[in-house]
């Protein structure tokens, strides 16, 4: 067949295969259009009358209660704070940033973003969902002042025709200035003038640029940035964002964008009616993430919380107290306080700061939430761990100084080998207690006993016992070493309360609950509280752990007998915690009923005092809410555990074994301490190191095999040189 005819057979072949193609298309689309003639019409005969625009939809007021369902906490709404301005008393900051953050092309669409709701509609697709994006201007005043809070594709239809009828009846600036005077900006400020008044003091004219883009910043989530709530950080930084894309647009110059990153703001306190702030600032974070910022605002919700409200007052009375003396005595400015029924993980009352209404001094700034270092209270989860693997609280360990860097000089006198950090941490006073068992170890908060006890537990581990006790913060292992048993990661205080009710519970972790109940304005429950309960420790171990931390005679030596630790008439576990040069002060303790946790410092890290440890600053605040919480509730005891029994040297709470005195490593192996004695100590990393100060010891003390058993190990304090970095 000649080239030419076959080139004319292809031809052919493409021009069918394409006229195919396009009558296909041709036919989507004709349907399409139907689709969307019908649709046009079967809405438009369901949409209210764009004319009435003017008059603002009523909303619902979601409403946030006690556990009671009697005390009123919080009203969403509140008394409504709407102060209606003319366009010229509206400062031009203003509008250029609003313009610039919501709807940069306002003056020349025709109340539709088409390639917004293209952008919207492959996120609503892809997501299999339906989103709030794609919305103009128009579009939002359409939404708040003439439809309901739905989220459904029906009412995005018919939010797109009214919003090119509004275009039709109003001009520009009308549907603007509507939009200025109807937008909520949270704290019940609706409009401009009450967002101007109710952040800053002001009039609308007044407002400067700065203000202009953090007011602005608002309208995106108004409960999520509220400059009185937990996310400040996010909303200055949405704020700096929409001041950027103001000078990339070129709406304002570079110098005014300079002036107006580096102006501080001067936002005024709060006014609403609102108890237990910090609180409710997390109850509507959490509701908000459901149920979307309109239902919230507008939806006529019923909240029925977890919170008591004696035990909130009693909370933020001695907060407000002890934060006083302790800012006195050991310049800590801050303080929060939590406390949780660990039976069923109900938050019974939650301070995460002094003062929430003194912005001055960050009062909103909730460390309840905080990432900060526990020190020594997260000693609990490494002992825990080795309970588990077959440690006994018998178990011997020897409280000398210590290198645990196996490249370093194991006299611990060595600061660095090459570029490596020397490692070998020392008690507060200095001092080293010789042979101790894991009881006194952990009861007395002793530093190397609980390094050696991590190093045994394994951190991986032990990482993963906290874990699933409720501690969320630990998600990069690479950062973690032995240090880790001092407090070296961070954690929530409200995770820490819930991972000691563990203990309290007998190994069974309820996850922390705020909310109780929501109910819609129309009475269907949407949501109720349904334990959600697992065992996560066995219940010897928390048993185990538990009858340390509340036997007053093992910690006395070191906290004293007579201890904001100790309750002469009740059985109550605690536990202190202090951070390097006392950046942190910490005491998380329990009964059967209550698991509370107190934290003092500064929100900016500054130490507090030499005085300032967790017992010295936290302890009186704990103890004195503890009283009073358990005043009128019956003396649960403990249920005692079974205490393991064993021969095995080192873990029987003897140290002179048939070979000799040696460290823990030579007698047991550390991942298997029931099973064999090591068949080579030495391979082991630390048994070098380890060994170093017994041998030492030995040899300053004239111990020997046949030696009797020396005095009780908090009476030894051999004079090795302290270690030049504490580390607590």
């Amino acid at each position: 067949m000649p080239k030419s005819q076959q080139l004319m057979i292809n031809i052919r072949k493409k021009l069918k295969k394409w006229s195919r193609f396009f009558i296909a298309a041709g036919v989507v689309f004709v349907l399409g259009v139907t689709v969307m003639v019908i649709m046009f019409l079967y809405y438009i005969s369901q949409i209210p009358d764009p004319t009435t625009l003017s008059a603002r939809r009523i909303s619902e007021s979601t409403k946030i209660y006690d556990n009671t369902g009697v005390t009123l906490l919080y009203d969403v709404h509140g008394e409504e704070k709407r102060t209606i301005v003319p366009w010229s008393d509206i400062s031009e900051n203003v509008k250029k940033a609003t313009l610039t953050s919501e709807d940069s092309d306002f003056y020349n669409h025709n109340g539709i973003d088409f390639r917004g709701i293209l952008r919207a509609f492959y996120r609503d697709i892809t997501s299999l969902s339906v989103s709030q994006g794609g919305s103009t201007i128009t579009q939002q005043l359409v939404k708040t002042s003439l439809l309901g809070t739905e989220r459904t594709f029906s009412r995005k239809i018919k939010e797109a025709i009214l919003s090119i009828q509004v275009e039709k009846n109003y001009s520009k600036d009308y549907i603007f200035w509507m939009y200025l005077n109807q937008i909520p900006y949270g704290s019940n400020a609706y409009g401009i003038e009450a967002a101007s008044q109710t952040f800053f003091a002001k009039h609308a004219l007044d407002i400067t640029l700065a203000e202009s883009a953090l007011l602005t910043a608002l309208i995106k989530a108004p409960s999520y940035y509220s400059p009185y709530g937990n996310h400040v950080t996010e909303l200055m930084s949405r704020k700096d964002y929409i001041l950027n894309r103001m000078s990339a647009l070129n709406t304002i110059t570079k110098q005014e964008l300079d002036a107006a990153l580096a102006e501080k703001l001067d936002i005024k306190p709060p006014h609403d009616s609102i108890l237990a702030p910090h609180f409710i600032m997390m109850v509507k974070d959490l509701l908000v993430k459901k149920y979307g910022e309109d239902m919230v605002e507008n939806g006529g919700l019923k909240v029925i919380t977890t919170l008591d409200t004696e035990l909130q007052s009693t909370a933020e009375e001695l907060v407000t107290k002890y934060g006083d003396i302790n800012e006195k005595k050991y310049k800590s400015t801050n303080a929060g306080l939590v406390a949780v029924d660990p039976r069923n993980g109900y938050v019974k009352a939650l301070v995460g700061s002094r003062d929430y209404f003194n912005i001055e001094k960050e009062g909103n700034f909730n460390v309840v939430t905080a990432l900060r270092q526990p020190g020594s209270s997260f000693k609990p989860f490494a002992y825990a761990t080795a309970f588990n693997k077959g440690y006994t609280d018998s178990t011997i360990l020897f409280d000398f100084k210590t290198e645990f860097n196996p490249n370093c000089d194991a006299s611990g006198n060595q600061e660095y080998y090459k570029s490596e950090k020397c490692y070998h941490p020392q008690d507060y006073d200095g001092r080293f207690r010789g042979p101790v068992t894991m009881r006194q170890a952990m009861a007395q908060s002793l530093n190397v006993p609980s390094v050696m006890t991590l190093y045994l537990a394994g951190i991986d581990d032990t990482i993963r016992t906290a874990q699933r006790m409720g501690i969320t913060t630990l998600t990069d292992r690479s950062r973690y070493g032995l240090s880790l048993v001092l407090g070296g990661a961070e954690v929530h205080l409200l995770d820490m309360a819930s991972a000691y009710g563990v203990f309290a519970n007998d190994g069974v972790y309820n996850p922390a609950v705020l909310i109780e109940k929501v109910t819609s304005s129309d009475g269907v429950v949407l949501e109720e509280y349904s334990k959600n309960d697992r065992e996560v420790i066995s219940t010897e171990v928390s048993r185990l752990v538990t009858d340390v931390l509340s036997d007053n005679n093992a910690r006395g030596p070191v906290f004293g007998y007579n201890s904001s630790l100790y309750f002469p008439d009740r059985q109550v576990a605690a536990k202190t915690g202090t951070t390097q040069d006392n950046r942190d002060g910490w005491v998380i303790g329990y009964t059967p009923v209550l698991s509370v946790g107190v934290w003092t410092g500064n929100n900016n890290n500054e130490p507090m005092t030499k005085q300032g440890a967790g017992l010295s600053a936290a302890g009186p605040m704990w103890h004195e809410f503890m009283v009073r919480a358990l005043k009128n509730t019956p003396s649960g005891e403990f249920i005692k555990p079974q205490l393991p029994q064993t021969e095995k040297i080192m873990l029987n709470g003897s140290y002179y074994g048939s070979e000799g005195i040696y460290n823990i490593l030579y007698y047991v192996d550390k991942d298997n301490p029931s099973g064999s004695q090591p068949n080579s100590p030495a391979s082991d990393p630390q048994y070098k190191n380890w060994e170093y100060p017994v041998q030492k010891w030995i040899l300053e003390t004239g111990q020997t095999i046949s030696t009797p058993t020396p005095a009780p190990p908090e009476t030894i304090s051999p004079t090795f040189p302290p270690s030049p970095t504490p580390t607590f």
